[in-house]
């Protein structure tokens, strides 16, 4: 079975952001480790990590999946933009070790933008940070995001991807998290072929290395390169291209992400409904819960 979650507010405790998660019906998250735009890390408190360790495990939950703050960029010509964005993931993951000595989590991050240089150079230095970022018995899992290829994004295709990887000494501790609506936008047939995505990545990287999905609907045609979501069947990709994905074999054991422009409410629909295709809910009858939902929701 699958696990589902959405991006937790990190505001206030770690076993907080556990119980918000579980209140909406959810058995994994994601949450920043620090604010999306950068800054401190908040104070340490090892008691307040054991006490949410406690409650995933009471209750079940998957893998956690935290998400680097967006300013980063390994890739950056920039060298003190780099150099910041290096020391910040170190910080960020050594944070993460205190659940992940008790606790599957991953860390996600935007690969980067290589900001003219040319994707080659980008793509190397990336591998070079990641070299320098990685210890050799972390349990953290490093997971690079599938990128939709705005402007000098690196990783909007699974090529990109395998030649990061292939260049990290501990490649072991590098995989990947595929989000629905940038690989939709980048030009990859999500929504009428999911199959032949898993495929094509299964080839470039081998499926042993997509650990996690960001599950999100796009505002966007295939091929737009604009990375807009939108909450699920309300999108370019329409619920027939969710009911595929939860329900494809090869990836029903992994932490399904939200990202999608909603609160709570909206979240606990979403993760029931996904929950509900996964198990078995024809099309036509999802169509009616969603129709339904969305009418009195308005």
């Amino acid at each position: 079975m699958a696990y589902f979650g959405w991006h937790v507010s990190s505001s206030g405790s770690f076993k907080k952001m556990a119980e918000t998660a579980y209140k909406g019906g959810a058995d994994t998250f994601a949450f920043f480790p620090r604010s999306p735009r950068g800054g401190k890390l908040k104070a340490l408190d090892t008691e307040d990590i054991l006490d949410m360790v406690s409650f995933l495990k009471e209750h079940k939950f998957g893998p956690l999946v935290a998400h680097a703050p967006y300013i980063y960029n390994l890739a950056s010509k920039d060298d003190t933009i780099r150099k910041r964005s290096l020391d910040n993931m170190k910080e960020d993951i050594e944070r993460l070790e205190y659940i992940a000595a008790e606790h599957p989590v991953y860390y996600n991050f935007h690969p980067g933008a290589h900001t003219g240089q040319g994707t080659h150079i980008g793509i190397n230095k990336i591998a070079d940070a990641l070299n320098e970022i990685i210890g050799p018995t972390q349990n953290t899992i490093l997971l690079l995001e599938t990128m939709a290829g705005k402007g000098s994004e690196i990783g909007s295709n699974f090529d990109e991807l395998a030649q990061i990887i292939e260049s990290v000494d501990a490649s072991d501790k590098v995989a990947v998290c595929l989000d629905t609506c940038h690989t939709n936008d980048a030009g990859l047939a999500v929504a009428d072929n999911f199959s032949q995505v898993l495929d094509d990545f299964n080839a470039a990287i081998g499926l042993e290395k997509l650990l996690a999905f960001h599950i999100n609907d796009s505002k966007n045609e295939k091929g737009s390169r604009k990375d807009r979501h939108e909450t699920i069947g309300r999108g370019t990709l329409g619920l027939s291209a969710f009911k595929k994905i939860v329900s494809e074999k090869r990836v029903k054991s992994l932490p399904f992400i939200l990202e999608t422009p909603n609160e709570l409410p909206g979240y606990a629909f979403e993760i029931d409904l996904l929950r509900q295709l996964e198990s078995g809910l024809s099309l036509k009858d999802a169509e009616k819960i969603f129709d339904e939902y969305w009418k009195d929701a308005k």
